[in-house]
Parts: C-alpha cells; structure tokens; sequence
C-alpha cells in the first residue's frame, strides 16, 4: 500500500509547474526572438512539466516543433549541432547587443558569467543528430 501523499508535494508541484510555463515562454519568444536560446529552456520546461503535468509534459514531447530536441537529450543527453550553434550564436548576439547598449560593467560581469556557465554546459553536451 502506498502512503499517503506528503503536504509539501502539494506546494512543490505547482512550482514545477510553474517553471515549466516559464521555461515554455521563454523558448517559444526564442523561436521568434534571435536573442534567447530555444534548447535549454524547452529542454528545462519538459523536465519541469514531467514533475508536475504529464498532460503538458506529453504535448511538448509530441510537438513537431520542439519533440525532436527533447528526444535527443533524453536518448542521448545530447544536444544537436545545429541547435548548439543557434543558442551560442545567440548567447553571443546578447552579450554584444548589452555591451552596445552600454550596459553597467557589474550587469555585463554578471551576464558573461551566466552565459559562459551555459554556454560551457551547452560544449559538453554529446553532440545529437544533425
């Protein structure tokens, strides 16, 4: 027999949730918006979704736009070349277009950090098929 489910799964679920809608926003502007990766979020909105809604976890897995990236890193842990250069070409644009907007220095620290941190992680992927 099975325990009873624990309170704090309650509160955990729909923050799950949550991230995954977030993680789905910010893919899908990056779709249309050359400036945000599309991979890791996607890629992070499922993982989020399989935590807290199979129902939505199953509609992005099945998506033509976005099922065949998911698939890859689930079968392979691996990110596909073409996706890797878009998300660091734009990970790059970014970065660029802060420095030309004349950002803070402190800002651009902090957003060299961040991107470098996903940039490195986006490297070591196992690269997935083209």
């Amino acid at each position: 027999m099975r325990p009873p489910p624990r309170r704090s799964h309650r509160v955990v679920r729909p923050l799950w949730f949550l991230l995954g809608a977030v993680a789905l926003l910010l893919g899908a502007i990056g779709v249309v918006l050359p400036l945000l990766p599309t991979t890791p979020f996607i890629i992070l909105a499922a993982f989020a979704f399989g935590k807290s809604s199979p129902r939505l976890e199953t509609w992005l897995v099945n998506s033509e736009t976005f099922g065949p990236m998911i698939a890859d890193w689930r079968a392979h842990g691996a990110i596909a070349p073409k996706y890797k250069r878009i998300a660091l070409g734009m990970m790059a644009a970014a970065f660029i277009l802060s420095v030309l907007m004349g950002l803070a220095a402190h800002i651009l620290l902090i957003q060299a950090v961040c991107l470098s941190g996903a940039a490195t992680f986006i490297l070591t992927r196992p690269n997935g098929p083209e």
